[in-house]
C-alpha cells in the first residue's frame, strides 16, 4: 500500500493470485474441471481460467465468489483465507 498525494494506492495482486490458487485447489479436490464449475455458476470457461491463472489479476465479484464456494461446498471465507505457502 502506497500513499500518493493523500490517496491510498492498493496492490492486491498477491491476494487475487492466492484466491485463484484456492479456487483451483478446492475445485480439483471436488474432481471438477474448470468448465464444469464455470457452467454451474454461469460464466465462461475462459473467465474461470482467468480467475485461477496465477499470472493474471482478475477481479472477482462477490456473486461469483459466493457461487464458486457454493458449488465447491465450502464457505467463501475459506477461499479468502487460503495460503498456498502454508
Amino acid at each position: 500500500m502506497a500513499e500518493e498525494s493523500g490517496t491510498l494506492e492498493f496492490d492486491n495482486t498477491e491476494r487475487y493470485r492466492d484466491l485463484g490458487y484456492a479456487i483451483a485447489y478446492y475445485r480439483k479436490r471436488k474432481g471438477y474441471a474448470q468448465e464444469q464449475v464455470a457452467e454451474k455458476i454461469g460464466i465462461s470457461r475462459q473467465h474461470m481460467c482467468a480467475i485461477e491463472a496465477p499470472n493474471m489479476v482478475r477481479a472477482v465479484s462477490l456473486d461469483v465468489l459466493f457461487n464458486i464456494a457454493t458449488v465447491l461446498e465450502i464457505e467463501p471465507y475459506i477461499l479468502l483465507k487460503f495460503s498456498p505457502d502454508k
